[in-house]
């Protein structure tokens, strides 16, 4: 999947999730807060014809905002820098971490990771950044932070390491552990607060 696929089906999921957030609270495990409840990215297209634009690339993150049925999305995006599986060698999608913003709904610095695979029902992915491993919730191939409480912790502590791992087991049993640089990420999430905010 290319970077401009990813975007698109993140915009798309980001859609989906606006138009039918009960739905998606409803399907969403209880302890989920209902402000966390996403839908896994999986349309390949952007909803209408609207476009993620780059505002910037810092580092390995880039900044993008797209403005999906009116409503402006702003986020930062990077793939991993290295990834391993095990059992070793098994194929995927390539996986892609964003850091998003959406002021419509109040949402500032969430952070998903996209697999690049569909994850095992009912199964809990890490993320582990600055000595703090966080248990993240799975729905479809995404991941999210399952204690809503602690993601702004997290996102500071993403912003001052030198890079995050994110682990995950596939709906097959294949183990995933990949490993993201932070390099450029605060940067982008400043050019995101200062073009973003409504």
């Amino acid at each position: 999947m290319s970077i401009r696929r990813a975007l698109a089906a993140f915009i798309a999921g980001v859609v989906v999730c606006a138009g039918s957030s009960l739905a998606h609270a409803q399907a969403t495990p209880p302890k989920v807060p209902k402000s966390t409840a996403k839908p896994a990215p999986a349309a390949a297209s952007v909803a209408g014809d609207n476009e993620p634009a780059l505002m910037g690339q810092f580092g390995t993150w880039g900044a993008y905002t797209a403005t999906p049925n009116g409503k402006r999305v702003c986020f930062a995006l990077a793939k991993p820098t290295s990834s391993k599986t095990n059992p070793p060698n098994r194929p995927r999608d390539p996986a892609y971490a964003f850091v998003s913003t959406r002021p419509a709904e109040k949402v500032v610095n969430e952070v998903s990771v996209m697999m690049g695979y569909m994850l095992k029902p009912g199964s809990e992915s890490t993320l582990e950044v600055g000595g703090a491993s966080y248990a993240m919730y799975t729905l479809g191939d995404g991941i999210w932070i399952k204690n809503a409480a602690e993601e702004e912790r997290m996102v500071e502590a993403m912003r001052h390491s030198a890079d995050v791992t994110v682990k995950g087991v596939s709906a097959k049993g294949t183990e995933t552990m990949d490993t993201f640089s932070l390099k450029g990420l605060s940067q982008a999430l400043d050019r995101i607060a200062q073009d973003c905010r409504r």
